[in-house]
Parts: C-alpha cells; sequence; structure tokens
C-alpha cells in the first residue's frame, strides 16, 4: 500500500463524519449507531439520503451543500477516493454530510429498517455479466428494502445503456413505480434541476469522451417477491470498457488508448 494511501486512511481516523468498519470490525462490536443515526450523529430529524459507491464523494458533499435541511451519508470500501468528499465536508463545515466505509452489501448492519429516506447509485459497475452484483438489479434493491421507508426513492445516474435498460426493465417487472426516465440529462433536464447538474469526477471524464448520461428514478415499493426481468439478458451488451480496462469503444473512437 503506498504512503500517500496510508496518509489518507490515517486523517480519516480522525474525521468526526468518517466511520470506517470493515466486515471483522462489524463483526466484533457491530455499529452502535444503527437505528440513531438522527438523535446520536445529525442531531435532527430531516430525512437520510445514502449515496452507494460514493467514490470521491461529490455527489454527497454537493447534496450537502444544496440541501441543508436533509442529511447525507456515503459509503464505499474505497477509502483513499472517500477522503477528498471528507476533507471537503471537514473544510467546509458541513454538519449534514457523513461516510461509511464498508462493503455496500453489509447496508442493513448500519441503518435500521424505515431509516434511510432515499437512495443514490452514481456510476455503478453494471456488472453486465452477473445480475446478482448489479446495484441496481433485484438481489441489492431487496436489500435497499429492508433500510428503505415506504415510499422512498432509488436514484441511478449512469453512461451505461445496458445498466439503463435493464433497470426501467427490472422496475416495470417488479411494479416499481418509475418516477423519472431520462436518456440524455444534457438535452435539458439537467439544466433544470440542480441536483442532476451535480457532476461526479468519472461523470465528467465520459461527458468528455461524448457519452449520453442516462438518469432513472424508481420506488421500491412494489411485489412481494421480486424476480429478474424475462429477456434481460438478452439487451444488447455496452460496446465500450471503462479506463480502468484500457479503451473504450464507440463511433468514432475506435481503440483509442488512456490517456
Amino acid at each position: 500500500m503506498g504512503k500517500n494511501k496510508l496518509r489518507k486512511f490515517a486523517e480519516m481516523e480522525n474525521l468526526s463524519m468518517v466511520f470506517q468498519y470493515p466486515y471483522g470490525v462489524l463483526r466484533d462490536k457491530g455499529f452502535a449507531m444503527r437505528g440513531h443515526w438522527h438523535e446520536e450523529f445529525f442531531g435532527n430529524g430531516n430525512p437520510i439520503t445514502v449515496e452507494l459507491g460514493c467514490g470521491k464523494g461529490e455527489y454527497a458533499v454537493g447534496l450537502a451543500r444544496r440541501f441543508p435541511e436533509r442529511n447525507f451519508i456515503g459509503i464505499d470500501i474505497k477509502g483513499a477516493r472517500m477522503w477528498t468528499g471528507a476533507k471537503s465536508a471537514a473544510a467546509e463545515g458541513l454538519r449534514n454530510v457523513a461516510f461509511v466505509r464498508t462493503s455496500i452489501e453489509l447496508l442493513e448492519h448500519f441503518f435500521a429498517p424505515g431509516e434511510v429516506a432515499e437512495i443514490w447509485i452514481t456510476f455503478p459497475d453494471p456488472q453486465m455479466k452477473k445480475a446478482t452484483k448489479r446495484l441496481t438489479g433485484t438481489r441489492m434493491v431487496e436489500l435497499y428494502r429492508r433500510v428503505l421507508a415506504p415510499g422512498a426513492t432509488v436514484h441511478l445516474k449512469t453512461d451505461s445503456p445496458f445498466l439503463y435498460a435493464y433497470t426501467e426493465m427490472m422496475c416495470r417487472h417488479n411494479g416499481l413505480a418509475i418516477r423519472c426516465a431520462d436518456a440524455d440529462i444534457d438535452a435539458g433536464a439537467r439544466a433544470a434541476d440542480p441536483v442532476l447538474a451535480i457532476r461526479t469526477h468519472y461523470e465528467s471524464q465520459w461527458l468528455d469522451r461524448g457519452l449520453t448520461i442516462r438518469y432513472l428514478a424508481f420506488g421500491a415499493d412494489g411485489k412481494e417477491s421480486l424476480s429478474e426481468p424475462p429477456g434481460a439478458e438478452e439487451l444488447d451488451r455496452d460496446t465500450y470498457r471503462s479506463y480502468s480496462r484500457g479503451y473504450i469503444q464507440m463511433p468514432g473512437l475506435m481503440n483509442q488508448n488512456n490517456d
């Protein structure tokens, strides 16, 4: 592990809005604040929004700035990335934002039933080969249901045509209310909505490459038991790869190397 990462981890230990709970610690001690975020951390009864896979924390911090009447918690397993958002929040004195370093699959260890009012998922890996790992797959939505309040909304922002199409299909198949479906937010919705106007690090990279950003908001209330939609695995796969895989493929940008 590089010295820079070690320095960031050490700094986060001293940030009051950061909670680092790898599985071993969680297994042995549990998370005492589960079900008590409002009174024990935020000191208010405002709704809690959770950002899953928060990366550098741009959305959690950006939302906290814009909506002081709400509370925001970013979750990611990558602590070195989370450090950026945590340091920004500390420098600005934001009291309505926190970060938890843990696996998303451990979500219900940190939140009691009904404690979360809203979930944001920003630019996740579409997991085109593994439905069980998709953050909008039925397995994960079942998990979200165990912490979400009735009537809560799940927001997806993605560059992936496959994930957008899959999520819409999954919602319709399971009777989950689609509250907004926009296949190109830069065609107008971004300018009209200050929430969509927030851009993550990866979003800016994709926009620079000419990709379209999609947005889907849906309710988690629907059928008692969710099931994968028939035909979902026959959806067209994305024709580009992420930066970490070395290149993307799309019209006009064939076999382009990373900068």
